[in-house]
C-alpha cells in the first residue's frame, strides 16, 4: 500500500509540474443492447428501436493497419500506455489480421525511465515518426515543446487523439481541450479545473469523448477507452472479442458515464487529505496554509502554491461535484 500511494503522489507531482510549464459521452445499457459497426450512423444505430447518441463511427482501412502512436517521456506511467497498447495489439480487423500498428515516439531514441523503473527505448522520434491515426498520451513527468507541437500537428489528421490519466494535462497544453469536456485521474480533477478553467472537468466518468478528442480517467480507464476506439472502428462484437481474448472483465468501455467510476465523483469527506487533490496526508509532515482560521494541508508544493494563489477558488473546486 505504501508503494502504491507514493506512485500516485509522484504522478500528481508530475501533473502539477506540467501545469506550471507552459462531450458527448457514449453510454449503453449492456453488451447485447447495441452494436455499432463500420459505416453505421451513431445517431441512428438501433437495438430494439432505441437510438444511441455518441461520436460517429470510424472507418477502418480496406487493407493494412491503423497506426497508433504513444508519445512518451520520463516518468510515463506504464499501465497508461501499456494497457491500451496491449488492447490494440490484441485486436483483429475485418479479415482476422492485426488491426493496429503500434509504436512509441519521443524526443530522441534513448532509454526512457518509466514508472516502476521500467526502461523503454522508443521506436521513433517526433521528427521521423509515421503519421498516426490514433494517438495515446499517458501520464508522464514532462512534455517537451517538441511533443506538444507534434501532438497538435498530428491531430489534424488523426481519427482519435486520447489521453489517459493525467496525460490530460499534456493534451491540455496543446490547446486541443480548450472549450471541451474532459476527465482525468480522480485525484487530479481540481488541479485540471484550476489550471485550465476553459475545460469542463467531468468527475466520475470512465472516459469522455468529444469528436476526435477523448480523455480517460486514471490508469485502467485507458484500456476501456481503447476498447471503445476498437468499437468505433469495428463494432461492438469485435471489441467484445478483444476483451474476451484479454480475459478482461471490465465493462466500463460500454458505459463511459455509468457506475464504473461514479465513486470518484464525490470529494473525500473523511480523513486528512490534500485540499487540492484529496490524497491522504500526514499532519505531522504535510505542507500547510492557514486561511480564515482554518488549516489546509497539501501533498506537494505545487498544490500549496495553487491554493495560496486563489484559496476561495481552490476550496470551491476541490469540494464541487
Amino acid at each position: 500500500m505504501r508503494r502504491k500511494e507514493m506512485t500516485r503522489r509522484e504522478l500528481l507531482q508530475g501533473s502539477a509540474a506540467l501545469g506550471c510549464m507552459a462531450a458527448v459521452p457514449f453510454s449503453a445499457a449492456g453488451a447485447s443492447s447495441y452494436r455499432l459497426g463500420p459505416g453505421q450512423s451513431a445517431s441512428g444505430g438501433q437495438s430494439g428501436g432505441k437510438s444511441i447518441a455518441g461520436p460517429s463511427p470510424l472507418t477502418p482501412p480496406s487493407s493494412g493497419t491503423i497506426p497508433v502512436a504513444f508519445p512518451i517521456s520520463d516518468g510515463a506511467v506504464v499501465i497508461d500506455f501499456c494497457g491500451p497498447y496491449e488492447v490494440f495489439q490484441a485486436a483483429t480487423g475485418l479479415h482476422g489480421k492485426p488491426a493496429f500498428k503500434l509504436y512509441t515516439v519521443a524526443d530522441k531514441i534513448a532509454p526512457i525511465k518509466c514508472s516502476g523503473e521500467m526502461i523503454v527505448v522508443p521506436n521513433y522520434t517526433f521528427e521521423n515518426a509515421p503519421t498516426p491515426k490514433v494517438i495515446v498520451i499517458p501520464a508522464q513527468n514532462g512534455a517537451s515543446d517538441a511533443m506538444i507541437r507534434w501532438i497538435r500537428e498530428a491531430t489534424k489528421t488523426t481519427d482519435v487523439t486520447m489521453s489517459v490519466c493525467t496525460g490530460a494535462f499534456v493534451l491540455a497544453q496543446t490547446g486541443l481541450l480548450s472549450g471541451k469536456s474532459a476527465t482525468t485521474y480522480h485525484y487530479a480533477y481540481a488541479d485540471l479545473a484550476m489550471q485550465y478553467p476553459d475545460i469542463q472537468v467531468k468527475r466520475g466518468h470512465r472516459f469522455v469523448e468529444e469528436g476526435k478528442i477523448a480523455t480517460a480517467g486514471g490508469l485502467t480507464s485507458g484500456m476501456d477507452l481503447a476498447l471503445r476506439v476498437i468499437e468505433r472502428y469495428y463494432g461492438r462484437e469485435k471489441a467484445m472479442e478483444t476483451a474476451d481474448t484479454l480475459e478482461y472483465q471490465g465493462k466500463g468501455w460500454m458505459d463511459s458515464s455509468g457506475a464504473a467510476n461514479a465513486m470518484y465523483a464525490k470529494a473525500p469527506t473523511t480523513g486528512l487529505v490534500c485540499v487540492i487533490c484529496g490524497m491522504p496526508v500526514d499532519a505531522q509532515t504535510a505542507l500547510n496554509s492557514t486561511y480564515k482560521g482554518h488549516t489546509y494541508y497539501f501533498c506537494n508544493q505545487g498544490h500549496k502554491d495553487t491554493f495560496d494563489a486563489a484559496p476561495e477558488k481552490a476550496i470551491h473546486m476541490a469540494t464541487s461535484e
